[in-house]
């Protein structure tokens, strides 16, 4: 890592601190002026220190089963955060790659296409929110409600754009191709599927903060694990301050999945030195 990219990240993280520093302030501010009360929007100073109090809350199965030691708390949490978070790996992994799939043979094999894009033009529009009945209807509650919302969240929208970026491919590509005697096939793996992931991976970026809220509304309303129901039992039982310690780790861990896949996007995507379309960092 050279000086100046390590010089780069310590001016990012300098302007992060002041941001959330400023952000803090300002809402702690609001909160000595008197306001709001404590009741309804706990400031950072009050339900941080009730943190240790919180923790047990983490565990679903044991809710009432009284005090238990501070490493079975931590446990608690990593195992309610890794319930989301495989949920909404999942959802995604399969939308994208179902996505992409979908998009693909749409565009290359037209009788398909003609079947099956009304129906995805249809069903894109309809929120993945209003799907939610449906989803408990067929899975039930646990995982699969959950995961099936994030896929609904992701699949339409990288299909729809799958077909866009396809048919933006520059034509001087597909006849240098045919040129060099390549096949359908060859052409799709070397010319258009490099060409079209940059854009993907940048729309998949933009819906992982959907994907996260379709996530927390589907564990609201049909799961007994993940920071949704977290959230839902605090707001059930009245608890302000684990509603405010259950909204910071759902931001915390929306920025550090948000950086791992920008990571990933940066692997997948190696014959790019800079991500067409990224987001800022």
């Amino acid at each position: 890592m050279s000086s100046q990219s390590i010089k780069h990240r310590i001016t990012d993280f300098v302007w992060w601190c002041i941001s959330i520093g400023l952000f803090v302030g300002i809402w702690e501010l609001t909160f000595s002026m008197g306001l709001y009360s404590a009741q309804f929007l706990p400031p950072p100073h009050i339900f941080l220190g009730d943190l240790p109090n919180q923790l047990q809350h983490f565990d679903f199965s044991k809710a009432n089963a009284g005090e238990k030691a501070a490493s079975s708390h931590y446990h608690a949490v990593a195992k309610t955060i890794s319930a989301t978070v495989i949920r909404v790996i999942t959802g995604l992994s399969l939308g994208f790659i179902l996505g992409v799939i979908t998009g693909s043979v749409i565009r290359y094999f037209r009788w398909f296409g003609k079947l099956l894009l009304p129906t995805v033009t249809l069903l894109a529009p309809i929120s993945p929110f209003a799907w939610l009945p449906v989803a408990v209807f067929l899975f039930g509650i646990g995982n699969k409600p959950a995961i099936f919302m994030v896929f609904l969240a992701v699949y339409f929208i990288i299909t729809l754009a799958a077909i866009a970026e396809i048919d933006a491919v520059q034509k001087n590509y597909l006849n240098v191709a045919k040129i060099m005697g390549a096949t359908r096939l060859q052409t799709y793996v070397q010319v258009i599927l490099p060409a079209i992931l940059p854009g993907l991976f940048t729309i998949l970026r933009l819906n992982l903060f959907a994907a996260w809220m379709v996530v927390l509304i589907a564990e609201s309303a049909g799961s007994d694990s993940g920071l949704g129901a977290l959230v839902m039992l605090a707001k059930m039982t009245g608890a302000p301050n684990l509603v405010m310690i259950g909204m910071v780790v759902i931001g915390i861990v929306g920025f550090i999945f948000d950086s791992m896949l920008r990571y990933v996007q940066k692997r997948v995507l190696y014959w790019i030195p800079e991500v067409q379309g990224s987001l800022p960092k």
